[in-house]
């Protein structure tokens, strides 16, 4: 793996109402990255579709298979710059079911697809979860670990990544705007930092930007780094950016956190609290 890897986060401004013009943004800003130098770019959740549905129809509708042209352009950008994508889709599956998914991309095709586990609000409606655990990818450019915004909320799930060896973690995120968040800061941007503390490894939060039908987006795309200081991010005027970081993934192998610490060898999950089961 090189030491040294060009991060990316594609913050762009998905429509609802534009499924086409959606992906066409979307591959306008993965093939601008890559000819930023990118070597692993990241785009929001649901790039091709948009978020806020009127109905389970409308995202159907707006669904396109693993296996069809939009990941298979997302493949041929890749191949430009030996460039590793992840970027959130609107996934219709071989059964019909629709998924809030994630997909890890390189030159010679989708490497991982991710559904959701965590659906977050209306996303229920339209939305079926997924039942897959959420995967660890070997790259040529280091171990990514895939989860999709509300998935950053469940430290079972991240720990999980970083215990199976990610390096990072790239999670698509849509996330809405708090205006009035608890301290003046978006919780996201700590959430992405703690994250990567907790764990030792690099995370990188890609959200959208934007509104649509109503709903005002945080724009709070962030990449944070295994001493949980933000190595790019937020964005100044929470717009279309993109934000770059040159990251040495061989950090998030080091999990010693004192001469005596280490973060996972210290562990002692034999001693910690057990799920309460019923009688």
């Amino acid at each position: 793996m090189p030491a040294g890897v060009r991060l990316a986060c594609c913050q762009i401004a998905p429509d609802v109402d534009s499924p086409e013009r959606s992906a066409d943004l979307a591959l306008g800003a993965l093939s601008a990255a890559v000819a930023g130098g990118a070597q692993v770019v990241v785009l929001p959740e649901l790039v091709n579709s948009g978020y806020v549905f009127a109905s389970r129809e409308e995202a159907q509708a707006a669904a396109a298979p693993a296996d069809g042209t939009l990941l298979a352009s997302w493949a041929r950008e890749a191949a430009r710059g030996d460039t590793v994508v992840v970027g959130g889709f609107c996934e219709r599956g071989p059964d019909g079911r629709v998924f809030n998914s994630s997909a890890l991309v390189d030159g010679g095709g989708v490497r991982a697809v991710y559904r959701k586990l965590h659906l977050w609000a209306d996303e229920s409606r339209w939305f079926d979860a997924g039942d897959q655990p959420a995967p660890v990818v070997e790259t040529r450019h280091g171990r990514i670990g895939l989860g999709v915004c509300y998935d950053i909320e469940f430290p079972e799930l991240t720990r999980g990544l970083a215990l199976a060896g990610a390096d990072l973690l790239a999670l698509p995120t849509n996330w809405p705007r708090d205006p009035h968040p608890p301290d003046g800061r978006p919780v996201l941007h700590s959430l992405a930092a703690m994250t990567a503390y907790l764990n030792r490894v690099f995370v990188a939060v890609c959200d959208r930007c934007g509104t649509e039908r109503g709903l005002e987006f945080e724009g709070g795309s962030v990449i944070a780094g295994p001493d949980g200081g933000l190595r790019a991010g937020p964005v100044g005027d929470r717009g279309a950016a993109t934000l770059y970081a040159d990251c040495d993934l061989t950090e998030a192998r080091d999990k010693r956190t004192s001469p005596r610490n280490d973060a996972f060898a210290d562990r002692r999950p034999a001693h910690y609290a057990q799920a309460l089961t019923a009688d």
